[in-house]
């Protein structure tokens, strides 16, 4: 068990939370969910002793191993892979290493003999001999393959890392695992995998993450860093979204009748407060109306951009077709011969294992890329808008945001960019930030803004939610609900993939497989 007890944390004598007061118990997980900023991480480097607190205290018994999930991909690149996982167990690993330094001695001597006794008693305790099988499956269950297992750590690619530092979390079943994002960058076999393993897990699971999928799947608590308090909720993410809202506006309805009842009571003060015969009834009034406390709405971090794509010119009969697209990247064929035609109404969700194919696969349909074999045609009718995975050459100026969107508006009146961007949270002196020093979060949703004011018929997002929080996803996934032309998409968020999608393209071995259903139909045909 963990207990939160009076914890506070303050920077600059401001507090991020305070009166923090939580227990989390074994077989429970629990979904830590927040605006960006609002100190979430912050949260788990508190609980995992990285950080220290301003005032309070976090008890935890001595006994209980806690792992945390790396977020520094470089820090094990000396390393083997099955030696990176098997250190999620440092005791195990120390001793290991230990037992193997010692039977390489040349001069190893009987006090060694004893020594290396000790320790492999206590190595075969720890379930040592199973240590690399435990490893193998851990790895094959997030889609790392066997021959990547004795690999230098430095020789892996970005997502292949994420998957190997959570398998070195997972291993050796710690009695508290601290999760941040572990989902980033996960194919969605992979997110199965840890949803199931996570369900069956008998210790403490704390994780932060912005898939509400996940969140729903794995949580049998919410523990919400919001109006500068940590508060818990028992129940998924939907019971948490359902009940806060209900809460929020069961407090305004009840300061809504109180304020009514406030201007009744003072009313009737005024009206009789002189009147001898009607001093008692108003000094009874006066009473009861200094009792009548209004309940206090605090300022939330939590804000909603307002995402709204509409074209400015109908779409016509063809909007898409490949025809035999071939495209290689330093001599692996990421796409071959691939055709298809995309109609109105369409809104596809591309998937693939590998994501470099699905990149090029965006690329190529926005002219980014030329390709090698094959035609691309567009309709003659398409206006054409697209949120690439890298964003990095849109923002590589000095301009203000302001002046950044003026350049892809037909409308260039300051007062109207600076509007439309309040409403995607860049309020005051925001909108004159210097596009170079922007957040992930914030790039999105400038490219987010790009997008609308183009008033394209035919949109494309490469992974649109990287680096967003929940309620900008949210925003994000209504948006494209509700938009009335083509979308094409790539994403690992499930809840946006079944809610937007009616077809699936999946991407694999270069080739492309073109399915006419929505994302859990599709999920269903691959089991199946």
């Amino acid at each position: 068990m963990i207990t939160v007890t009076n914890l506070e944390l303050s920077f600059g004598g401001q507090p991020l939370f305070k009166d923090v007061n939580l227990k989390f118990t074994p077989s429970n997980c629990y979904g830590v969910i927040g605006a960006n900023g609002a100190g979430k991480s912050t949260f788990l480097r508190l609980l995992s002793g990285d950080l220290e607190a301003s005032k309070g205290s976090i008890d935890i018994p001595p006994k209980l191993r806690m792992s945390v999930l790396k977020q520094d991909h470089f820090q094990f690149d000396n390393f083997t892979v099955m030696d990176t996982v098997i250190m999620g167990n440092k005791k195990l690993y120390d001793i290991m290493k230990e037992k193997e330094a010692l039977y390489l001695k040349p001069d190893f001597n009987e006090e060694d003999g004893n020594h290396a006794a000790e320790l492999e008693a206590e190595f075969a305790e720890m379930n040592g001999w199973d240590a690399e099988s435990d490893a193998s499956k851990l790895l094959n269950g997030l889609g790392v393959d066997d021959k990547l297992h004795y690999e230098m750590m430095s020789t892996l690619n970005g997502s292949i890392k994420v998957k190997v530092l959570l398998a070195q979390a997972l291993f050796g079943n710690p009695d508290i695992l601290l999760l941040d994002e572990p989902t980033n960058h996960m194919d969605e076999k992979s997110i199965a995998w840890l949803e199931d393993f996570l369900l069956d897990y008998p210790g403490t699971v704390i994780v932060v993450s912005h898939d509400r999928h996940f969140l729903n799947t794995v949580c049998t608590h919410i523990v919400d860093v919001d109006y500068g308090k940590i508060t818990m909720w028992v129940g998924n993410y939907d019971f948490w979204y359902e009940s806060s809202q209900l809460m929020q506006q069961l407090t305004k309805q009840q300061n809504i009748a109180k304020e009514k009842k406030i201007e009744e009571l003072k009313a009737f003060i005024r009206r009789f407060g002189a009147n001898k015969s009607m001093a008692r009834q108003a000094t009874s009034r006066k009473k009861m109306l200094e009792k009548i406390k209004l309940e206090e709405m605090p300022a939330s971090n939590r804000k909603y951009p307002y995402i709204n794509f509409k074209f400015e010119k109908e779409l016509g009969k063809d909007v898409l077709e490949f025809d035999r697209v071939s495209y290689s990247l330093d001599g692996q064929t990421l796409l071959d011969n691939i055709s298809f035609r995309v109609a109105k109404g369409d809104k596809i969700a591309v998937l693939g294992e590998n994501e470099n194919a699905v990149t090029a696969f965006f690329n190529l349909m926005a002219g980014k890329l030329i390709q090698e074999k094959g035609d691309i045609k567009w309709g003659k009718t398409v206006n054409l808008s697209y949120l690439p995975k890298e964003k990095s050459e849109y923002f590589a100026s000095k301009m203000s945001i302001v002046d950044w969107l003026a350049q892809f508006s037909k409308e260039k009146d300051s007062t109207f960019l600076r509007g439309f961007l309040g409403r995607m949270l860049f309020s005051g002196d925001d909108a004159n930030k210097s596009v170079d020093v922007l957040s992930g979060g914030e790039k999105v949703r400038c490219m987010l803004s790009k997008m609308m004011v183009e008033g394209s018929n035919v949109l494309l997002f490469d992974q649109p939610t990287n680096h967003l929080d929940l309620e900008s996803i949210t925003a994000l996934n209504n948006g494209m609900t509700d938009f009335k032309g083509v979308i094409l998409f790539s994403s690992h968020d499930h809840e946006l993939l079944q809610s937007v999608a009616n077809r699936i393209f999946e991407i694999k071995d270069g080739k492309l497989i073109d399915r006419m259903t929505d994302y859990e139909n599709y999920l269903k045909q691959r089991q199946g």
